[in-house]
């Protein structure tokens, strides 16, 4: 893992590079995740440099002090423009919470990339009542609930489960619960029309969290947006159904 300071902390990231020389893809986890999430992905890099980051007290960063919502979230952008800034990253990749980062940082930072791409994603992430109050009163109902099919998996493996559980343990309720809110929060509906940057969003075809239809909605709303939606998946569709995902991203940077 490499490292960059800014703003009197340290932001972890992992470049997956195999020699390509193709656009620089930055990509930014969702709520409780770390840039493990990322690692089918790393056989793109055998056409772009590949770069992952772990958020603020996720994975190998360090935290950062910050009330959930508005202020998580721009300490989360300065994460993300560090990092671009030094793999001078083209595309930017966020899935779920990170595809508000990327969103927010696109609307309120001078960073210049040649395109986006939103996995899970949507211009509003309300997370369920049920869900805001058992992450801090009953993890285990948490962990439970997103082991339900069509919430993180549509029909995955035991091994694959058993790994997001472990990586949701490790980050844990305190910082899950500030994703949590900071998504819930996050509203960018009516602002997305100054956003020239063209856009794919990747959507499951089984999400139930970020369905389809958001994804619609916020190519509405984007001037330069197409929807591609991935068979037999649900949200976290670039380790369900890796194939399709790569081939997605391929496919839109190449044309």
């Amino acid at each position: 893992m490499q490292t960059v300071t800014h703003h009197g902390r340290e932001t972890a990231y992992r470049t997956f590079d195999r020699g390509a020389n193709g656009p620089t893809i930055l990509a930014v986890h969702g709520s409780g995740g770390t840039h493990r999430v990322w690692t089918p992905q790393s056989k793109l890099a055998t056409e772009f440099q590949f770069v992952a980051l772990d958020l603020s007290g996720h994975g190998e960063s360090e935290d950062v002090s910050a009330e959930p919502g508005y202020e998580a979230l721009s300490a989360y952008v300065d994460d993300v423009v560090a990092v671009a800034e030094a793999v001078d990253a083209d595309v930017l990749l966020g899935n779920s919470l990170g595809g508000a980062v990327v969103l927010t940082t696109l609307l309120e930072r001078d960073l210049d990339v040649s395109e986006t791409i939103l996995a899970g994603a949507g211009a509003r992430l309300p997370v369920l009542d049920d869900l805001l109050r058992w992450v801090s009163a009953d993890f285990e109902r948490v962990l439970e609930f997103f082991q339900e099919p069509d919430h993180l998996f549509h029909d995955t493996d035991d091994a694959t489960l058993e790994l997001s559980q472990a990586a949701l343990r490790e980050t844990g309720s305190d910082i899950l619960e500030r994703d949590f809110r900071t998504a819930h929060a996050f509203d960018v509906r009516g602002e997305l029309a100054v956003i020239d940057v063209p856009t794919l969003a990747l959507v499951g075809e089984y999400d139930r969290l970020t369905p389809p239809y958001y994804h619609e909605q916020l190519c509405a709303e984007l001037p330069d947006c197409e929807v591609t939606v991935l068979d037999d998946a649900a949200h976290l569709a670039m380790l369900e159904v890796p194939e399709q995902f790569n081939d997605a991203v391929s496919g839109f940077l190449t044309e």
